[in-house]
């Protein structure tokens, strides 16, 4: 996994180390709480598909103590230093992915999981227009799957 700083993590790293300087690289103060879901996030060198809830519960089994409601906060504030992006499945689930390059997504409706789908597959050949006025910011492209 490369930081957001070009650099690359090692699985040897230390995952708190690991995790603070990916802090550091979206210009965030290693609080805490920061710190701790950081290492959970980025600190094996492997990117991440989380939600709050899924991140919460594993911070609770890591020992850390930290709310449900610091744990979406610090997922708002990892996005807004643009350290990770957000998908919204359903309109309403988010999940957060540490991965913040552009690639396509699967959802595994029966699992309710988010994994990345390879980008060199996908071929958008044509975009409608965007109104007047207006620009086209991204492109979010989720499949969804369903195990037969």
């Amino acid at each position: 996994m490369s930081t957001t700083d070009g650099t690359q993590a090692h699985i040897s790293d230390d995952p708190t180390r690991v995790g603070t300087k990916w802090l550091a690289s979206g210009g965030l103060r290693p609080t805490r709480q920061r710190v701790a879901l950081a290492a959970l996030l980025v600190g094996d060198g492997n990117d991440r598909h989380v939600t709050a809830e899924s991140l919460y519960a594993s911070v609770q089994d890591s020992g850390d103590r930290v709310s449900l409601a610091t744990v979406y906060n610090t997922l708002r504030a990892f996005c807004d230093a643009g350290l990770m992006q957000e998908i919204t499945v359903d309109g309403a689930k988010s999940y957060f992915d540490t991965n913040t390059g552009d690639h396509p997504h699967f959802f595994w409706e029966d699992d309710r999981i988010l994994t990345d789908a390879p980008s060199e597959e996908l071929k958008i050949a044509r975009l409608p227009n965007a109104p007047e006025g207006a620009e086209i910011s991204k492109i979010d492209v989720v499949i969804r799957l369903r195990r037969t």
